[in-house]
């Protein structure tokens, strides 16, 4: 089983798998869209992988860090969630959005994922919200934590704005506005409106 690839990105499919080259050898992993959004062609890149197994192949599934994986993972175990709608949901918004909707019951989120409807989006929510409790209980983590930045994307997204393109203009801001998520809006917006 592989449980991590460090490699080089050698290119991308039009349905967001990414070609890593490890040591000569092209691995084809599906990530995220949101993973590979400021990563480019040639650059050295590091995933953690989950290999699903099926009778006609051998899939593998990559995340930049291992709570994106934890939560991956996650999804999986509401029934009727495989790896692929799992990935469809992780395209929809950043892990701590998820968590933050699915602790507040919100299942709005997720009927934004091709395939899933409204009362699949609440099923899962109901599968998931007290499992998410545990696991954030055991890592000591609060439920609705995500910081500024989570809360400055989601608010530019409910205006708009592409979650890649929210995440590249907070990386420009860099410290301006601190942690405020009011003072990083205000300059996020001021930064859109001169593009």
């Amino acid at each position: 089983m592989i449980g991590k690839l460090t490699g080089t990105l050698a290119g991308r499919t039009a349905d967001g798998a990414a070609l890593i080259d490890v040591g000569g050898v092209g691995y084809l992993v599906r990530v995220p869209l949101l993973a590979l959004t400021s990563v480019l062609e040639g650059a050295h890149l590091s995933l953690f992988v989950h290999t699903a197994v099926r009778e006609d192949a051998i899939d593998l599934y990559g995340f930049p860090t291992e709570d994106e994986l934890s939560f991956f993972k996650l999804l999986t175990t509401v029934s009727s969630v495989g790896p692929k709608t799992a990935i469809g949901i992780l395209n929809v918004a950043d892990v701590s959005s998820l968590r933050r909707a699915i602790a507040q019951g919100d299942a709005s989120t997720l009927t934004k994922v091709f395939g899933i409807g409204k009362k699949s989006a609440e099923r899962i929510v109901v599968e998931l919200r007290d499992k998410l409790a545990d696991h954030m209980a055991r890592s000591g983590t609060p439920v609705g934590s995500q910081g500024a930045d989570g809360e400055v994307i989601e608010a530019l997204m409910a205006l708009g704005y592409r979650a890649e393109e929210s995440r590249k203009i907070l990386k420009d801001i860099g410290t301006e506005g601190s942690e405020n998520v009011r003072d990083r809006l205000a300059a996020a917006l001021r930064m859109l409106g001169k593009r």
